[in-house]
């Protein structure tokens, strides 16, 4: 009897030893199981992230707005500067770099300094007035770099936003009280000037290949992009109006929707002739023609 028992205890000991182990069929069972799980989680992950990015690219343009509208506060409804630093696709020279502009730098793909320099946002114009937050400036989203960028360790410029280039005392580009550029629309130099500010957009997130100073250019009179309005958020690019609300604006065309990296787009770039919606609505909202403006605007 006392054989037997230990027989059959063994035995079971040595059944229950074999449940307890996978088979090479069940662990690839599992592994099917997890893959197919991340697959379906994945996707959720990535659409949650970006919400996130473009919640704080929001949140990043109504701070930015607000430093503006404070600015305009503490100078007698003197808009802050808005000068061009760079010479491409401008008619005239481009302005020195001065930290009276609302930003100070220039970026490239390039190793120079502006490029990771937090100083040319804290000390220049809307710095005191962004409490000299530097984050405030980039879009979460914007980790662009060159792949010389890259080699040298960093991991993001410091800046995604730009000014629209009617807003703002432009130094030469508007000293004769209307933008050389832009000679038939309304040149914004104070708040008062600006009719309806719920439909004049002061900031947005510009395509990392096309940011180079703070100044955001196109010409109503040209069918082409200058300067190119950035797409991070799932085809869309936000924006701060000058009433101080934001929004994230999508984008209709494939052509406005370039890919996020150094070196893709060839400026200035023709508009197809069938994909004006999104150049048209950037117009739109950049000035009002000074035929209709009706009143003469203070600068």
């Amino acid at each position: 009897m006392k054989a037997t028992l230990h027989s059959l205890r063994s035995s079971g000991q040595r059944q229950h030893g074999s449940r307890g182990a996978f088979t090479l069929i069940e662990l690839l069972v599992v592994l099917a199981v997890i893959a197919i799980l991340a697959s379906l989680l994945l996707p959720a992950l990535n659409r949650a992230r970006d919400r996130a990015h473009g919640l704080n690219c929001l949140n990043n343009t109504r701070q930015l707005a607000t430093a503006w509208a404070l600015y305009a506060d503490e100078h007698d409804g003197r808009l802050a500067y808005n000068l061009a630093m760079s010479g491409v696709g401008l008619a005239g020279a481009p302005a020195p770099k001065t930290d009276l502009n609302w930003v100070n730098s220039v970026l490239t793909w390039g190793l120079e300094p502006d490029n990771t320099n937090t100083a040319t946002l804290t000390h220049a114009g809307l710095g005191p007035y962004t409490r000299h937050a530097f984050h405030v400036y980039r879009c979460p989203a914007d980790r662009v770099l060159s792949a010389r960028q890259r080699d040298a360790g960093w991991t993001a410029r410091v800046r995604s936003y730009s000014m629209n280039m009617m807003v703002g005392d432009a130094g030469d580009f508007s000293k004769g009280g209307y933008n050389r550029n832009n000679p038939g629309y309304v040149q914004f130099f104070k708040f008062a000037n600006i009719p309806k500010p719920a439909t004049i957009f002061v900031f947005l997130d510009e395509h990392p290949d096309s940011i180079n100073d703070g100044y955001f250019l196109n010409r109503a009179y040209y069918n082409r992009w200058y300067d190119l309005p950035a797409s991070y958020h799932n085809g869309a690019g936000t924006f701060a109006f000058a009433d101080g609300h934001s929004e994230i604006h999508r984008w209709v065309h494939p052509s406005t929707k370039q890919p996020p990296r150094a070196f893709a787009v060839n400026l200035p770039m023709e508009v197809p002739a069938d994909e004006r919606k999104d150049f048209e609505w950037v117009l739109e909202h950049m000035s009002i023609e000074r035929t209709s403006a009706g009143q003469t605007y203070e600068y």
